[in-house]
């Protein structure tokens, strides 16, 4: 059953000609989503805590931007 179906995607995957330019926009699109975006707008900031320096900075966080809306 597994293998029938892998075959079925295999076959079709090396008969597409326009489907492998759609395939390869979207893994590229989805490479700049996860990889440049991720770089850029989510920084690495509790890198270098153990679990309790991180567990009171989220704590803080959390509240200082509840009592600041």
């Amino acid at each position: 059953m597994l293998r029938k179906i892998a075959l079925f995607y295999y076959e079709g995957f090396r008969s597409m000609t326009v489907g492998r330019t759609l395939w390869a926009i979207i893994l590229i699109k989805l490479a700049i989503m996860f990889l440049i975006l991720k770089i850029f707008f989510f920084p690495a900031t509790l890198r270098g805590m153990d679990d309790r320096e991180k567990a009171d900075f989220v704590t803080h966080e959390l509240i200082q931007r509840k009592t600041h809306e």
